[in-house]
């Protein structure tokens, strides 16, 4: 099972489509707080909230917080659009951390730096954009992970 992180999600469709495809690929979602909406928020509810009750979710009040459950720093990701290194050259492991940034600013280099620099992943895109959307984003890593891992008959 895949760790989806999201530090500070501010944008409550995104959330709830995470939350959804958490659902969908047999992932757990881990949210750092604040958040810039309430979990019970209708936008949430209309893009995932349906699904909610089968997600397996864990809010953190901060980021030390969320640190402490971690077994293996080796293994949490972060995704960055300022990271040297991409998502398709990592072997990725069952229980893998992937952590994405608030949408406005993504992670913050406070944040970066509590990981080692080959922990830091681009997804690769064109020049034309600054980034995907997070939703999007995180779309793309689980599906990777996922085909690598091998999916399981009941996704």
């Amino acid at each position: 099972m895949l760790n989806i992180v999201l530090v500070e999600p501010e944008i409550p469709n995104n959330t709830g489509n995470i939350g959804r495809l958490c659902v969908g690929t047999e992932s757990r979602l881990h949210l750092i707080h604040p958040f810039g909406f309430v979990i019970n928020d209708k936008n949430l509810k209309r893009s995932g909230l349906d699904y909610w009750v089968h997600l397996d979710v864990t809010e953190y009040q901060n980021v030390a917080e969320w640190m402490q459950q971690i077994p293996d720093k080796s293994r949490v990701f972060l995704m960055s659009s300022h990271a040297e290194n991409s998502y398709l050259d990592i072997e990725f492991q069952d229980e893998d951390w992937l952590v994405f940034g608030k949408e406005s600013v993504g992670l913050s280099k406070e944040f970066l730096s509590l990981f080692a620099k080959e922990n830091q992943l681009k997804i690769p895109m064109s020049t034309k954009i600054r980034s995907f959307n997070i939703a999007n984003s995180v779309a793309f890593v689980v599906g990777e992970a996922k085909r690598q891992l091998g999916l399981n008959n009941t996704i």
